[in-house]
């Protein structure tokens, strides 16, 4: 291999692989060196070249090498299609952003309005956990690897994640406008409780996990968000999202109230309000 010696550019040339000089027989550069080519003008004179033919270094012939000045800004002017190409492609590498980093499989980000109620629907029995979060918020950051840590001591929990900064919309119309918001929902139960928690009361989190994950029976479909929460995401129109409210239907087994219970005895003797209704005409 050679060897740079100070700042002369001076490198020792290999014993094999050696061309000869045309002139003097003697060997003059060596094997071409990727990124370093020779000038034979720097030897202006016999005197200066015959010097570094009889120069020796460990019993090698050195000679003047100069290295080539490469313009490198020939590759840094890469058209932005070939970037996003070579993006596409994998070709450059993609570093995951702290709120991708440590996911775990009954972790799901949110990607419309449509898709929280969707997810909620789809969960049936199973506790769902509504994850409210910013890129910019660093309790959020901060929290987050211990969220990961409990969605994966929690496997038979689901998590999902709302990025605010993307659905602030969203977020306004259920009312969110504290950061990080967690929200628990279960089945047919619906809402089971909503807090804010920081890195500093990770212990709310902790006993609402206690508490929500034990196995209950819950009748019915899963309610998900509320009637009035639904309506105000419909009536949103920054949001694509369409609710139909679901008819009442009235409850056979309710009990009747006063008023009705007033008026019913009043029609009970027919012929007693129409004599009343006639005096009073007479009269």
């Amino acid at each position: 291999m050679a060897k740079v010696l100070g700042k002369t550019s001076i490198l020792s040339a290999c014993d094999h692989s050696q061309k000869k000089n045309k002139k003097g027989g003697g060997s003059l550069y060596s094997r071409r060196i990727p990124g370093i080519c020779f000038k034979e003008d720097r030897f202006t004179s016999l005197k200066m070249k015959s010097m570094a033919l009889r120069c020796d270094f460990n019993g090698q012939r050195v000679v003047y090498l100069e290295r080539k000045i490469v313009d490198t800004r020939r590759f840094l002017q890469v058209p932005l299609k070939v970037q996003l190409n070579q993006i596409r492609t994998g070709l450059i590498g993609k570093t995951p952003k702290w709120w991708e980093t440590g996911l775990q499989p009954n972790m799901k980000e949110v990607t419309s309005a449509q898709d929280l109620v969707d997810a909620l629907f789809d969960a049936g029995y199973k506790l769902v956990i509504l994850d409210f979060y910013s890129p910019a918020c660093g309790g959020c950051k901060a929290l987050f690897p211990k969220t990961c840590q409990l969605a994966k001591m929690n496997p038979d929990s689901q998590f999902l994640q709302v990025n605010y900064e993307e659905h602030k919309s969203m977020c306004y119309s259920l009312n969110v406008h504290v950061l990080p918001f967690f929200r628990f929902y279960r089945g047919a139960q619906g809402r089971l409780c909503q807090f804010s928690c920081t890195n500093a009361t990770i212990q709310k989190f902790k006993n609402a996990l206690a508490k929500h994950t034990t196995d209950q029976c819950s009748l019915g479909p899963a309610k998900g968000l509320d009637e009035k929460e639904l309506l105000a995401l419909a009536a949103n129109k920054d949001l694509s999202f369409t609710y139909k409210p679901k008819p009442v239907q009235p409850n056979p087994y309710r009990v009747p109230a006063k008023k009705d219970i007033l008026v019913s005895k009043t029609c009970l003797n027919p012929k007693e309000s129409e004599g009343k209704t006639l005096v009073g005409a007479g009269g």
